[in-house]
């Protein structure tokens, strides 16, 4: 299997805005988040990208890329009918392909000199189906997140057959679903906000969002729930971060992360405890 398109969505009234804030990249660049996504996809291997917007949003994200190592195409979603819908919107795009998707309001920061996507790219095409990167995430933010049940492959430490997947699930339903072996007590496996994903999820999200109707609400975690019973379905434990940039601060955390993770980390340390003596 190989992955040559990837989807950003970025078209949710809560989401618009983030894709466009500008921060200093680890390389000591100023760069728009949309820009910092496009590169992590491009890293990957993936110049075919596909960007799921609000159809008055053209002008200003193509304004925001500055880039010209990938071919971006912009697909409107004209209704705000949920994530799910989001993505489905992408399918003309996708063309019954295989896709990276990341989401528009997140930004990662890799541990290691191979970007996050990368890594998750290269397991999806070795092992031949749909891949999500998950996190080790304390109880007290489920609400976040979807979050997934499943167990360990053999010999394989950081990859898990998923059994099931609940959208922002409370931490009784997540108890009673969603335990897996080996994580320490009060944590779930959480959506990174990263996957590779098959043509068979495309067919899923369009039977729920006919079902839902004009004015339902389809999600990715009731959609990927159906595809880990038809076929493999497989998550990759993160040791990466990342950074939810609609949450308060999140874009202020996401910054001092990428300069933390960049060459200029002394320069940064050293005005970071001068404005704490300050």
């Amino acid at each position: 299997m190989k992955i040559s398109k990837a989807v950003i969505t970025a078209a949710g009234e809560s989401q618009r805005s983030l894709p466009l804030q500008r921060v200093i990249d680890r390389d000591g660049v100023e760069k728009s988040v949309l820009e910092i996504l496009i590169t992590e996809a491009t890293q990957a291997g993936i110049n075919d990208i596909g960007v799921v917007i609000h159809p008055a949003d053209e002008e200003a994200y193509q304004a925001v890329i500055s880039s010209q190592s990938a071919k971006i195409t912009f697909i409107p979603q004209a209704k705000p009918l949920g994530y799910g819908q989001a993505i489905f919107c992408a399918s003309p795009f996708t063309a019954a392909e295989p896709f990276l998707h990341l989401v528009g309001d997140h930004l990662y920061v890799s541990r290691g000199p191979q970007g996050c996507a990368q890594q998750l790219v290269e397991i999806a095409e070795r092992e031949a189906c749909s891949i999500s990167a998950v996190q080790a995430t304390r109880e007290s933010h489920l609400p976040l997140f979807g979050t997934i049940g499943g167990s360990r492959l053999p010999n394989q430490p950081n990859l898990y057959r998923v059994s099931d997947v609940l959208e922002k699930p409370t931490p009784t339903l997540a108890e009673q679903h969603l335990i897996v072996s080996g994580l320490r007590a009060g944590h779930y496996l959480c959506f990174f906000g990263m996957h590779v994903l098959t043509p068979s999820l495309m067919t899923i999200l369009g039977d729920q969002v006919q079902a839902a109707g004009p004015n339902g609400n389809a999600t990715l975690s009731a959609a990927l729930a159906v595809l880990g019973k038809q076929e493999k379905y497989l998550a990759l434990q993160k040791e990466d971060q990342r950074y939810d940039l609609g949450e308060k601060y999140g874009l202020l955390e996401a910054q001092l992360a990428l300069a933390l993770a960049g060459d200029e980390r002394e320069e940064v340390l050293a005005r970071l405890v001068n404005l704490l003596a300050k």
